[in-house]
């Protein structure tokens, strides 16, 4: 067996490459569905029914989908680069609690502004706070030739271990009974709802006005093709003229201004604190999106909402056949595999040798 590169991929396999990578996924984990003892068509009905087959349902899995967006654009965004972020957990809490820094400011501490000032002052600190997180391992990676994705993941852990000791520490919340959470945000500074008697919010909005934004961006500015560009081939890129030193770092500064947003906008839109398990593993989840979404801004957003409707729905199915929640998140983690391996036959055709 050999692979081949192929001189030309169709449309129409790039268009099936994210579908079949889910029914594989789909197919794979009904095997760990039907060792759990459980019927494996009602599993998967529940599992949808529960992400997406009732409003509160839809509500549950866009209010799941909103930070998921934000992290799977900060992931697509420094993918296409060839900038492999894998620290967009650490500058979500960093954007989280560069929020709640500037947001939590109260009566009597001398620096009172009005909403209008501090809420885009909040999401400003929450966006600087995730790009200097990223900018350190991008100028690592081209000046010292330092893998990235080793400091941005061992980066994770640093800044959850600050984030603990800020909690417990000049940040913590004197009314919280002892639990280690962060003072909160002011009322004023929290985003309203979207929908009445529900959890999601006007976040959800800043999302896809983004991805907007971002999908435009790369497709049609001089710096959207310099990142382009850069990603193809970057000796290329730097032998035609192109600053792919400073390219590198503006692309830092944009992943992780996006993630640092992602946790901004988690305080600001649902919780209005921050503690040690506000994300699930959002950062993490964000990486699987934007390689469902083949690095595509848009299809970033159907990822997010395929894979929070996954998150949400596992529950319902866990509470009605007993398979164990933790099934969601071995259906993200295959999803990713499957998805690799469906990247890699859109670039490549196997060849058997006799």
């Amino acid at each position: 067996m050999q692979l081949e590169r192929r001189t030309q991929t169709p449309r129409a396999m790039l268009l099936a490459a994210p579908i079949g990578a889910v029914l594989a996924t789909l197919v794979i984990t009904s095997l760990l569905v039907a060792l759990a003892g459980a019927p494996v068509g009602r599993s998967y009905a529940l599992l949808l029914e529960g992400g997406f087959g009732s409003r509160f349902a839809w509500t549950e899995t866009l209010t799941r989908a909103t930070p998921l967006i934000l992290t799977g654009l900060a992931a697509a965004v420094a993918f296409k680069a060839r900038l492999y972020n894998i620290g967009g957990e650490g500058q979500l809490y960093a954007g989280a609690m560069a929020a709640v820094a500037v947001g939590g400011l109260h009566g009597g501490t001398g620096f009172e502004q009005p909403v209008w000032l501090l809420f885009p002052l909040m999401m400003a600190a929450a966006a600087m706070a995730g790009a200097l997180l990223l900018l350190g391992p991008a100028l690592m990676k081209s000046r010292l030739g330092v893998d990235e994705v080793v400091t941005t993941l061992l980066l994770n852990f640093i800044v959850l271990l600050g984030v603990s000791a800020l909690l417990d520490g000049p940040m913590k919340d004197a009314t919280a009974m002892g639990w280690p959470q962060s003072v909160a945000i002011q009322d004023a500074l929290q985003l309203d709802k979207l929908v009445e008697r529900s959890r999601v919010h006007t976040g959800l909005l800043w999302a896809l006005v983004l991805a907007l934004v971002l999908w435009a961006f790369l497709g049609y500015t001089t710096t959207g093709f310099q990142i382009r560009a850069v990603g193809a081939n970057a000796r290329a890129a730097a032998f035609a003229g192109m600053p792919v030193g400073w390219v590198a770092v503006k692309v830092a500064l944009l992943s992780g201004a996006l993630a640092g947003l992602a946790g901004a906008i988690e305080v600001a839109g649902r919780a209005g604190y921050v503690t040690l398990d506000m994300s699930p593993g959002y950062g993490s989840s964000g990486v699987v999106i934007a390689m469902l979404a083949a690095l595509n801004p848009l299809g970033v957003v159907a990822a997010a909402v395929f894979v929070a409707g996954i998150l949400v729905g596992a529950d319902s199915m866990g509470r009605a056949v007993g398979v164990p929640t933790y099934i969601a998140d071995v259906i993200v983690a295959v999803s990713l595999i499957t998805m690799l391996i469906a990247t890699l036959l859109t670039q490549y055709r196997i060849r058997w040798r006799t």
